[in-house]
């Protein structure tokens, strides 16, 4: 893969968490597939490579493809807004994140537990999910700057589905996190439109 290759694997990663959580405020539902892959993103220590974060192909990143193209589309007619504000959050949030050492060493400590949980209950399952997301709360959720997530509200209101949309958004922010450490910043997402666009358009779409 270029740098570029990579830099869209771990960006799409954030928007596929950013569709997840929208579908899943909106309807309440999201396949366990696409929930696993997602969450099994933060049990990957150590990898190889980029595409080794995510089990070792971007099948299950194609949602967050097709809703990255959309938005450097600049389609206004069917911009999804509220994804694209995920998207954003995610990647403001990761930045704070990433500078407080104390929290990185409170999700360094419980990911390895959170890990042998797997081993027993499969990553779809609320229990993992609900300890994903109390581990967001622990961390993430201590921001001032909160993502507010719209949709639903019998959904939303759910203990089970709150827990997915945490941890997905956990998901997204480890995925911001890879797209930084590989030279990724929000300016490219205007200085390097075109790039990007083509790229996709080659590649996925």
């Amino acid at each position: 893969m270029s740098p570029l290759q990579e830099q869209l694997t771990a960006l799409a990663g954030v928007f596929q968490a950013a569709a997840l959580v929208n579908k899943l405020a909106h309807t309440g539902q999201v396949s366990d597939a696409a929930l696993s892959y997602m969450l099994q993103t933060l049990l990957v220590r150590n990898p190889a490579s980029t595409i080794d974060v995510y089990g070792g192909d971007d099948l299950g990143l194609n949602e967050g493809y097709k809703l990255m193209q959309a938005i450097l589309e600049r389609n206004n007619d069917n911009l999804p807004r509220e994804s694209l504000r995920y998207v954003v959050g995610m990647l403001s949030l990761e930045k704070q994140f990433a500078r407080r050492d104390d929290l990185l060493e409170i999700a360094g400590k419980r990911l390895p537990q959170i890990e042998q949980q797997v081993e027993l209950y499969g990553l779809s399952s609320d229990n993992i999910a609900a300890s994903f997301g109390g581990l967001y709360q622990d961390t993430i959720s201590t921001f001032k700057q909160r993502i507010q997530v719209h949709g639903d509200m019998r959904f939303l209101q759910q203990d089970a589905t709150a827990a997915k949309v945490r941890a997905l958004l956990f998901a997204g922010i480890r995925s911001a996190r890879l797209w930084r450490q590989l030279g990724g910043r929000r300016w490219h997402l205007l200085t390097k439109r075109s790039s990007m666009l083509n790229e996709l358009r080659a590649r996925h779409l």
